[in-house]
């Protein structure tokens, strides 16, 4: 029956259109939008290259992969609707349990938690100083944050964002002295904890006395699974983490957990919430259960049992490196951030007659494609992002691209 025929006998027989919808939906195909998506290459389709991760979670690669439990948390709030405010409130009481914070809330990585936490310092519960973000001078606002010269990343962006201003320093002679009336908060960085003068509780100490905010950047840095509560254990106001690496949850996830009057005025910055610095910085209620399963799968692991397994994995590919001739080989574990075993290859360029550079564009330019990462004399993978198997192939890979640079 032609197109116009079927709306003409619809419009005349309401009993026969019935039928025919009936009939239609009947033969309708029974899989569900989901169930469609899994049956398509969706990345072939596109012509987008895909790749063994023998890097680790760059957020450039896509970072992780989210767990069995994470991605069904995420299916399932697909069918529902609620209200994002309950939604926020229900999650972060769950999450506060588990990382031992008085509050936590879920934000769009690391870099919005680090943002978000600065304007509920600077705003607290007041309407309308959330809505004069960034702009500081005038507002009564306080305008400067404190850092050691060691903890100075491009992150920090993220603070300055808000429209405060990064003040540098390296002694706690200097420190004191750093503190005025328009000091805001003073900010450490625990990957570089090494790099400074002055340790975590000395910092906190300090803010304490001083009645400065104290806050901390750990993005990536879990493992170990105390670091979930820790630095909230230890008296920083709030705590900046990714969700997106070792937690495995949904890349553009994260918390901020803290105090809970500042998670509190922090989320007068977030959405649902308009006309304010964090309106972007959007995160849906799929985002928000997966991120919350994430952390509750994450502390369950046995973390000792994983390391072994990584560092198993590594081993297999070390060995593959080193026999061939002018390879050198080290395996090293981080102990502040990314803390997996990593391999690092350098090169005998007597033997060798290709750079750290060239190899690793032969690995990703190779069948399968893999990446990894280094400099021009050096290849470094760990095993972190690998799936089971790919280490063999890793290995297999590898071992094939040394020996064809071999001189």
């Amino acid at each position: 029956m032609k197109r116009r025929d079927l709306i003409k006998y619809i419009s005349i027989s309401p009993l026969a259109g019935g039928a025919i919808a009936s009939g239609l939906a009947n033969a309708a195909p029974k899989s569900t939008p989901i169930e469609v998506a899994k049956k398509r290459d969706l990345f072939s389709e596109l012509g987008v290259r895909t790749f063994i991760n023998a890097a680790g979670t760059y957020t450039a690669m896509t970072a992780t992969l989210m767990r069995p439990a994470t991605v069904e948390a995420i299916r399932q709030a697909s069918h529902k609707f609620c209200m994002l405010d309950d939604l926020h409130d229900k999650v972060g009481e769950r999450l506060a349990e588990i990382t031992r914070a008085e509050a936590v809330v879920v934000t769009s990585g690391a870099f919005a938690a680090l943002t978000l936490g600065m304007a509920g310092i600077l705003t607290g519960m007041d309407p309308v100083k959330v809505k004069q973000l960034p702009k500081l001078e005038g507002t009564g606002m306080k305008t400067e944050v404190i850092c050691q010269k060691s903890h100075a990343i491009g992150y920090n962006q993220a603070l300055t964002n808000t429209g405060v201003k990064i003040v540098m320093v390296e002694t706690l002679d200097e420190l004191i002295k750093a503190i005025n009336p328009n000091t805001a908060a003073m900010h450490f960085l625990h990957v570089q904890s090494d790099k400074g003068q002055i340790q975590h509780e000395e910092w906190v100490a300090i803010g304490k006395k001083y009645g400065i905010p104290t806050t901390i950047d750990i993005a990536a840095d879990v493992p170990p699974v105390s670091n979930l509560w820790r630095f909230n254990e230890m008296g920083f106001d709030f705590v900046a983490i990714s969700g997106g690496k070792a937690l495995r949850g949904p890349q553009s996830a994260g918390l901020l957990m803290g105090k809970k009057d500042l998670i509190k005025a922090a989320r007068l910055s977030m959405p649902p919430r308009g006309e304010t610095i964090g309106r972007g910085m959007k995160v849906n209620k799929e985002e928000i259960l997966g991120m919350m399963v994430a952390v509750e799968e994450f502390v369950k692991i046995d973390h000792d049992a994983e390391a072994l397994v990584f560092l198993e994995r590594i081993k297999k590919i070390q060995a593959a490196a080193e026999s061939v001739p002018g390879i050198t080989t080290k395996i090293s574990t981080p102990v502040l951030g990314n803390v997996t075993p990593t391999l690092n290859i350098s090169f005998d360029y007597s033997k060798i007659g290709k750079t750290g550079e060239q190899l690793r564009l032969d690995l990703r330019d190779g069948s399968p494609s893999i990446e990894s990462v280094g400099g021009k004399d050096n290849i470094g993978m760990t095993a972190w992002s690998l799936q089971e198997g790919e280490d063999v192939i890793v290995a297999k890979r590898l071992k094939e691209v040394l020996e064809a640079a071999v001189k």
